[in-house]
């Protein structure tokens, strides 16, 4: 909860933030927000980029008649009672979809929400981080400066959670100017699917192979030499993941690939190679050393290229691969992009571009707008942007379709 203070000597007030880190804390503080009115303002800071985890490693809470907390979730372990007062209450969030995961690692989880970035989107501003839009809508400045700080230090310095709470402090005020906004544009429909599209999205399943996001994979060639890429990739995982550390930061990508591309016949080689550094690249050498000759061992190769699974070619391959597809989403792609103009928002939030890529691949027969619709709600469009591209899209298709029989035969 925020506390105040302000001595007459001091040019403008100063704030104490205290951090709740027990139970009886979080206790005082449920029965304050139960007492408060209106929206719940929620976010989140987490140690991306430093830790292994993605779990929250600060919480900030705020509701109007109620004030600002922030929660230690190590510290407090159990947030059941949080749940329960607030848990049916609309939440504020901002860019809801990155703190909705770690959120429910620890139980909480709204049953419906307010996302401010997502608004800001539908409304066409052209900047929709958390500054930008307080300041666009309440005109108030806020300082970032943290943004990539390391949330797992103990103690946080005041001036980071200073930071923190201002983050949530002017939320719901920002969410009642966007919500007006959505009225006064007639996307009150269009946010209202979204959010619960963001509420109700599932995980994505794990890759197949995460080993092949290394940066710089590209460059090695060989299957040999991907099994020890895949190797090292694994070991660094299973460290990184047991000491909760960033795998960058105990080996970066370039060095992994580095070490490769070296091909070091012996412990003392591979130590001995300039690129392959960070800090855990001497003081883990054995466990490096290991992987390089679990990879050089394994019989299970990986393939030069990862399977392609259920993706479609890049567009700029279509004229060649697929003639009549790239015909249709020629067609069929300004007349969406003219739609989000009209509609004041950008392109990807009117129809994700990988949906009208694939049904452009491969269309629904006949191509009609209910056909396409179905397609496009099968791949997990919204009925708003069903309803305002179907028509478009099958409309383009046709258009194509008349194009190519028109055009002139070249064949002699």
């Amino acid at each position: 909860m925020v506390e105040s203070t302000s001595p007459e000597s001091s040019p403008a007030p100063l704030q104490e933030y205290l951090v709740i880190t027990d139970a009886a804390g979080l206790a005082h503080a449920v029965d304050l927000l139960v007492a408060g009115t209106g929206p719940i303002a929620v976010d989140v800071e987490r140690a991306s980029g430093f830790r292994y985890s993605q779990r929250a490693y600060l919480i900030q809470i705020s509701r109007r008649e109620s004030g600002v907390f922030l929660f230690d979730p190590p510290a407090v372990g159990d947030f059941a009672s949080l749940q329960e007062a607030i848990g049916g209450e609309e939440w504020v969030l901002h860019a809801a979809s990155q703190d909705l995961p770690s959120l429910r690692e620890l139980g909480l989880e709204p049953t419906s929400m307010f996302d401010t970035e997502l608004a800001a989107r539908l409304l066409g501003h052209e900047r929709v981080g958390l500054g930008a839009v307080v300041e666009d809508t309440l005109g108030v400045t806020l300082a970032k400066a943290h943004s990539a700080s390391d949330w797992s230090t103990r103690p946080l310095p005041q001036s980071w959670l200073e930071y923190a709470a201002l983050d949530v402090e002017y939320l719901v005020e920002v969410r009642d100017v966007l919500a007006a906004e959505l009225i006064a544009q007639g996307k009150t429909e269009f946010a209202d699917e979204e959010f619960r599209a963001v509420l109700e999205r599932q995980p994505k399943p794990a890759r197949e192979e995460p080993w092949r996001r290394l940066s710089g994979l590209h460059t090695v060639r060989g299957r040999k030499s991907l099994a020890i890429a895949r190797a090292l990739w694994t070991a660094r995982e299973d460290f990184a993941r047991a000491e909760d550390v960033s795998p960058g930061r105990l080996v970066p990508d370039r060095a992994l690939v580095a070490a490769v591309l070296a091909d070091p016949k012996s412990k003392q080689e591979l130590a001995a190679v300039k690129e392959f550094n960070g800090r855990a690249s001497r003081s883990q050498l054995d466990r490096w050393w290991a992987a390089f000759e679990a990879g050089r061992a394994a019989t299970e190769l990986p393939l030069e290229r990862a399977p392609g699974g259920d993706s479609i070619p890049p567009a700029r391959a279509w004229p060649d691969r697929n003639p009549e597809a790239d015909a249709r989403l020629k067609a069929a792609r300004p007349l969406v992009e003219a739609r989000a103009q009209e509609l004041t928002m950008p392109t990807e939030n009117l129809l994700t571009p990988e949906l009208l890529r694939r049904v452009a691949w491969t269309p629904p027969q006949p191509a009609t707008a209910e056909t396409i619709g179905s397609a496009l709600a099968e791949l997990g469009a919204r009925d708003w942007q069903i309803a305002q591209t179907a028509q478009l899209i099958a409309n383009a298709f046709v258009h194509s379709v008349q194009s190519e029989d028109d055009a002139p035969d070249t064949a002699s």
